[in-house]
């Protein structure tokens, strides 16, 4: 990892994943620039990143070109809504987000010669026929579902981004990741985490879907954002992207048990539909970021879970931010 202080560009920095990676590179000494849009990312989550001398925040969409005077040395491309409500919601946005998006963090990294990061997703996979899932399984993937604008706009993202390192245009690494859960992921972003919390802190009925059997792999956000900075940071772009989550799978109807455990409540389970292509069994394998990265999880979910359900306990009652100032990206087109 470089010990020299670098100008490092997060789009999407105002989001779940992008606030933590951004407060992580400023505790390391880097000057960070926040990219976001707002559309999904929160003022909040940065606010106490504002006391930092070397960061910035740009309020810009990055299917908009962007100009910058500042020489750039690394490029993390975070920014796309990323749960199913927020991203079906305005599902040719996504698409827009998630390919002329990294169209232009591409070019951008291409003008300043930095290095990027792809954040790409576990739905490249679709509901797959190959568990646990390896980084050369080409995936099954309804391309005209409701899902499609976030599982093809990632897909073609990657397309991008090896296009561009066999065309030796840019030093990129891309990164998969799976189901990340901690603190400040939104209560209504519709994931089965924060669903199960919040409506067991409300009293409300908690939902599973299905018959509540599929399973999911639970990445905490820590551990998440170093494996993202090792990636980034390893001397070798890997020829491939790389699978980055928790390898650790559990039924649904675990983890309603774990959240019911920590939030006292009376709250019945309720089963609703399989929403459609949904995956019923999610699990990464990590060799290669093990072998490639030296890298890990180490937070267990029941050690993350409490952190998380103490976060939202605040959160459903949360104060008024004070307004952030904030500047504008000189926006070309």
């Amino acid at each position: 990892m470089s010990t020299t202080a670098l100008t490092i560009l997060v789009a999407g920095g105002a989001g779940f994943v992008g606030s933590h990676l951004c407060e992580t590179l400023l505790q390391q000494g880097h000057r960070v620039i926040c990219l976001d849009s707002f559309q999904t990312g929160r003022e909040e989550n940065v606010l106490p990143l504002c006391n930092f001398p070397t960061f910035r925040l740009i309020r810009h969409d990055v299917a908009r070109p962007l100009v910058l005077s500042e020489k750039l040395d690394r490029v993390y491309n975070l920014a796309s809504p990323a749960s199913p409500p927020h991203y079906q919601a305005d599902p040719v946005g996504t698409m827009m987000t998630n390919v002329v998006g990294t169209l232009n963090m591409l070019e951008l990294a291409e003008r300043n010669g930095a290095r990027l990061l792809q954040a790409s997703t576990s739905e490249v996979y679709g509901d797959p026929e190959v568990h646990p899932q390896q980084e050369d399984y080409v995936g099954h993937v309804n391309c005209t579902g409701p899902r499609a604008c976030y599982d093809e706009g990632k897909r073609a993202a990657e397309t991008l981004c090896f296009d561009f390192m066999r065309g030796q245009r840019a030093d990129v690494r891309v990164a998969r990741i799976f189901n990340t859960y901690g603190p400040r992921m939104r209560a209504d972003d519709g994931r089965i985490v924060s669903n199960m919390i919040v409506q067991a802190l409300r009293g409300d009925p908690m939902t599973v879907y299905g018959d509540g059997l599929q399973t999911r792999s639970f990445c905490y956000v820590s551990d998440l954002v170093a494996g993202l900075i090792a990636l980034m940071e390893t001397a070798q772009a890997p020829a491939t992207p790389v699978n980055l989550g928790n390898p650790e799978e559990f039924e649904i109807r675990e983890l309603a048990k774990m959240v019911r455990d920590l939030v006292p409540t009376s709250s019945p389970l309720v089963f609703s539909a399989l929403p459609q292509d949904d995956p019923k069994r999610r699990r990464p394998d990590i060799s290669r970021a093990r072998e490639w990265l030296g890298w890990q999880p180490k937070v267990l979910l029941s050690e993350g879970l409490p952190q998380t359900v103490a976060w939202f306990a605040a959160e459903v009652t949360p104060a008024v931010p004070a307004p952030l100032r904030m500047s504008r990206g000189v926006s070309v087109g």
